[in-house]
C-alpha cells in the first residue's frame, strides 16, 4: 500500500508540473510499479486472450529481445548473459508464475528459478520448469511481420528446440498476438503519465516556435531541430529521433511528402510569412511521443496567420475528426482507412492518412492505419484490428490549395491519441490554432 500511494503521488505531481521531470530514482521506482501492476494485473488476461499458458523470452546481454526489454526492471539497462524468463499460467487456479532462469532476480517483479550449483546447464533447468507444469502452448517471440514481435534470434531458436523434448515441440507457436497485445496495450497509470509525456512535448514545440528561439531572417530550420534537441536533454529526457523543421512558402512548389523529413534543404532561413511544420517525439518513463505541429511568422504588419492559413488548418482539423470518428473496436487498421479516405474525400478534400501505434516504442506494435506510400492499405499490418486501451499517433494530412501563394500547401497534423472503452480522445489535445512567431502581446497606454 505504501508504494502504491507514493506512485499516486509521483503520478499527481507528473500532472501539475508540466515541466517537472522526476528525478531518476523517482523514475525509477514508478517504472517499476507500474512493471508490477502490468505483471500482475494484465498479463494473466492478455495470456488467456491469446490461448498461451506458458511464454518464454529468450535474450542475451546487448542482443535483447524488444519485448524483454520492456520487461527489463528500472535498474537494469539490458538483459545480464543470457536471460531467459519464463510465464505460467494456470487458468483454473488463476495463478500467473514468473520465472527467471538466470543467474539474478529480475528485479523484484521476477525471482531467479535457476541455482547453477544443483543444475549447471541453463539449457537444462529451462527444460526441467517446462517438464514440471507441462504446458499446453508454448510462446516464442517469432514474427514474419511484426518486427517487435520477432526477438529470439537463430542460435538461441535452434538451442531451444535442440534441448525440447520431442512431444513439447509441437506446442511451440508464435507468441505474435500475445506479444503485440504486451506492447500494445496501456494500463490506467500508464495514461496518466501519457497526459504529461504529451504535455511536455507541446511546450517544447511552443517554445521552439517562439521569439525565445526564431529570429526571422536569423535563424534557421537547422537552428531550431538542434535546439529542439538540446532542450530535450536538458531537460533529462530522450528522444528516439531527430527533430525536423521544414518551411511553406510562397515562393517554393510543393515537393513530395518524403520532403518533410528528409529531402527538404537544412538550413534555411527563417523569414516572414512562412509556414512551419515541425515533427518531434520525446521518450520518458518508457513511453513514447509523437507530435507534429504548424506555426505561422507573423510580417511585421501582421499580428495573426492570415485567415486562409486558419482556414487550411481547419481542414486538416476535419480530417483529423473524419479518421476518428470510424475508429470501432474490431475493426481493421485497412478497413478505417478506406473509410475514412472516402469520406474526407467526398467531402473535397484531399487527405493521405499513415497512423501508426504509439506507446513503448514510437512506432510500435498493433495495427498500422495506412503509410505515406500505401493509401490503398497495408498487408497484415493493416489487417490487424483495433482493440481497446491503445494509443497512436494520429499521423495524417490534407493538400490545401492556396490561391494567395498561387500552389499547394501539405498540412500536416500528429497527435496521440486513445481508444479506450469509452470511444477515441486525445491524450492531451491536439492543435487548433497556429502558433505565431512572434506571440502577439497585447500593449496598454498612449
Amino acid at each position: 500500500m505504501k508504494k502504491y500511494l507514493l506512485l499516486l503521488s509521483l503520478l499527481t505531481f507528473c500532472l501539475s508540473q508540466a515541466q517537472q521531470i522526476l528525478p531518476q530514482r523517482q523514475r525509477a521506482e514508478v517504472i517499476d510499479n507500474i512493471l508490477k501492476d502490468r505483471f500482475d494485473n494484465l498479463l494473466p488476461t492478455l495470456m488467456d486472450n491469446s490461448g498461451f499458458d506458458m511464454w518464454i523470452l529468450i535474450s542475451r546481454e546487448y542482443n535483447e529481445d524488444p519485448v524483454l526489454k520492456t520487461m527489463l526492471p528500472a535498474t537494469w539497462l539490458n538483459a545480464r548473459r543470457r536471460t531467459i524468463l519464463v510465464f505460467y499460467r494456470d487458468k483454473d487456479n488463476n495463478t500467473l508464475e514468473k520465472l527467471a532462469v538466470a543467474r539474478y532476480n529480475f528485479g523484484e517483479n521476477i525471482m531467479s528459478a535457476w541455482d547453477k550449483d544443483k543444475q549447471p546447464d541453463q539449457w537444462k533447468r529451462l527444460m526441467e520448469i517446462i517438464e514440471e507444469r507441462q504446458p499446453k502452448s508454448i510462446g516464442l517471440n517469432y514474427s514474419d511481420h511484426f518486427n517487435i514481435c520477432d526477438g529470439i534470434v537463430k542460435t538461441d531458436y535452434e538451442a531451444f528446440m535442440d534441448y525440447l523434448p520431442q512431444k513439447y515441440k509441437s506446442r511451440v507457436q508464435s507468441a505474435e498476438k500475445l506479444a503485440i497485445s504486451w506492447i500494445e496495450t496501456r494500463t490506467e497509470k500508464e495514461m496518466i503519465i501519457y497526459n504529461q509525456l504529451v504535455d511536455i512535448t507541446h511546450d517544447i514545440i511552443a517554445e521552439a516556435f517562439s521569439e525565445k528561439v526564431i529570429t526571422p531572417g536569423v535563424t534557421t530550420t537547422t537552428d531550431v531541430e538542434w535546439w529542439m534537441r538540446d532542450k530535450i536533454t536538458a531537460l533529462g529526457l530522450k528522444t528516439w529521433f531527430h527533430p525536423t523543421v521544414d518551411v511553406q512558402r510562397t515562393a517554393e512548389e510543393l515537393g513530395n511528402h518524403l520532403y518533410a523529413f528528409s529531402n527538404r534543404p537544412e538550413n534555411m532561413v527563417i523569414l516572414p510569412g512562412d509556414l512551419l511544420h515541425c515533427d518531434i517525439g520525446i521518450t520518458y518513463l518508457r513511453l513514447n511521443t509523437d507530435c507534429q505541429e504548424l506555426a505561422y511568422v507573423l510580417k511585421p504588419t501582421e499580428t495573426e496567420a492570415p485567415d486562409f492559413l486558419v482556414e487550411a488548418l481547419k481542414k486538416g482539423n476535419r480530417v483529423q475528426d473524419i479518421f476518428t470518428s470510424n475508429f470501432k473496436t474490431g475493426k481493421t487498421g485497412n478497413t478505417i482507412l478506406k473509410e475514412s479516405l472516402e469520406q474526407a474525400k467526398a467531402e473535397g478534400l484531399r487527405p493521405a492518412i499513415y497512423t501508426h501505434p504509439l506507446g513503448s516504442y514510437g512506432h510500435s506494435s498493433g495495427t498500422t492505419l495506412g503509410m505515406w506510400d500505401a493509401q490503398n492499405g497495408v498487408p497484415v499490418n493493416g489487417d490487424y484490428p483495433l482493440l481497446e486501451n491503445t494509443v497512436y499517433a494520429i499521423e495524417l494530412n490534407t493538400t490545401v490549395n492556396l490561391p494567395e501563394w498561387k500552389r499547394d500547401i501539405r498540412v500536416m497534423l500528429e497527435e496521440a491519441g486513445f481508444w479506450g472503452p469509452n470511444g477515441f480522445r486525445y491524450v492531451n489535445g491536439r492543435q487548433t490554432k497556429l502558433l505565431t512567431v512572434p506571440r502577439v502581446k497585447s500593449h496598454q497606454g498612449n
